[in-house]
């Protein structure tokens, strides 16, 4: 019995063990891919420069073309920048998310990703979340930059309460959008291609968002796509959150004839949107790699 009763805690402080030793080594990894992907950002800025130049181009340019349009945008009093403005944080997230697979498909065509999938990796999901977590932060100071532009443009930011809800809805649609841009990377042959993937869904992701405009001014058949669109469950919340002082996660964003969302609603969707991707991603690299 006492042989028993000590083989058995034996063994539990061998996979006690083993589980540390595990996620030490997956955190080693982790910060060897994100510091590579750090050193390449150090050599080559532009990646940084231009996903902050570009926001603010829109944001300069579409928000000045349309400030004196005769029409009443939301309760925003006809400030179309107000309006316009949390559209352009989650488009310059958007826009380095989708970007987010260049550097992988880059590694795959000169051989660097083949080396990672035959080295000793404890898991090859660290090169999943290397990116994210790389494109996380390199998105975070690019909106940072546009925040800063913005309360210069005289848009007043909101409670420390909300920017950072602000901020998780931005994080939860930088994870989705990375991991579908990588699977993107592992299923075209050439950067040829993924580039060309990016410029078909970039501007169009875009205008069928509610970031240039409310659900109210669009036709039935735009609404639809609409609500099929990511970017609107990131885009109200934050526009939300920026207009009222005060909200709830039942505060209603949006109501449709056919459609209705709240906060909360809107967070949940764009969790099950990071976990398809997960998925997805998991069963397409074991099919491919394994």
């Amino acid at each position: 019995m006492n042989f028993k009763l000590k083989n058995l805690r034996l063994s539990r402080l061998n996979q006690e063990k083993s589980s540390s030793v595990t996620s030490f080594f997956f955190i080693q990894e982790l910060f060897v891919l994100v510091k590579r992907l750090f050193i390449q950002l150090k050599r080559r800025p532009i990646t940084l420069i231009s996903g902050i130049l570009q926001p603010l181009l829109w944001l300069i340019l579409f928000g000045a073309l349309f400030q004196k349009a005769p029409f009443r945008i939301s309760n925003l009093e006809n400030n179309y920048l107000q309006f316009f403005y949390p559209g352009i944080l989650v488009f310059t997230a958007f826009a380095g998310s989708l970007n987010s697979s260049l550097p992988l498909i880059f590694d795959r065509e000169f051989g660097f990703l083949n080396r990672l999938l035959v080295a000793p990796l404890n898991s090859r999901f660290s090169i999943l979340f290397s990116s994210a977590f790389f494109i996380s932060v390199l998105s975070f100071i690019q909106v940072f930059f546009i925040m800063l532009f913005g309360v210069f443009l005289g848009i007043q930011l909101p409670p420390f309460k909300s920017l950072i809800v602000s901020f998780f809805f931005l994080f939860l649609l930088i994870i989705g959008i990375t991991t579908f841009s990588i699977l993107l990377a592992l299923l075209l042959p050439t950067h040829i291609e993924l580039i060309a993937v990016i410029f078909v869904l970039n501007l169009p992701l875009l205008f069928s968002s509610t970031a240039l405009a409310p659900l109210d001014f669009m036709p039935s058949w735009l609404q639809i796509i609409s609500c099929l669109n990511p970017l609107t469950y990131t885009i109200e919340p934050i526009r939300f959150l920026y207009s009222h002082s005060s909200w709830l996660f039942s505060s209603s964003l949006f109501e449709l004839s056919f459609f209705s969302i709240n906060i909360g609603q809107s967070l949940i969707i764009l969790i099950i949107f990071d976990l398809v991707g997960f998925l997805l991603f998991k069963k397409i690299l074991k099919s491919i790699f394994i």
